[in-house]
């Protein structure tokens, strides 16, 4: 309970005024308020965390890396997110290639029929 309760803390805290912050980080500053009625902790704690799922709150915690990366893993990462872009590129290369193919004997075809 006490590292969940440092965690929020520390992406709750105020940013620093001389630096350019993003408005998501303001609101960050703001924090999430629940209100518990009838002393019904649950429902206020689900409710909570219905907000921060839709916020990206959640997705945030999840990203922040608290350990410490090797930069033998960083390399690593590195070339995986390189071979991903790559392989993207290719691909959406070679849809276009099909995509401009079927255009043009399409337009053939209509040309040949009038």
């Amino acid at each position: 309970m006490n590292s969940t309760y440092k965690t929020l803390s520390s992406i709750f805290t105020r940013p620093h005024a001389g630096l350019t912050h993003r408005s998501s980080d303001l609101q960050q500053w703001r924090g999430i308020r629940v209100k518990i009625f009838n002393n019904n902790l649950e429902r206020g704690l689900t409710f909570m965390q219905r907000i921060m799922q839709s916020s990206g709150i959640e997705r945030m915690i999840k990203n922040e890396q608290i350990y410490h990366i090797k930069n033998s893993e960083k390399r690593i990462l590195a070339q995986k997110n390189l071979q991903r872009r790559l392989k993207s590129q290719d691909l959406a290369r070679k849809l276009k290639s099909i995509l401009v193919k079927k255009v043009r004997y399409g337009y053939l075809l209509i040309l040949f029929c009038v």
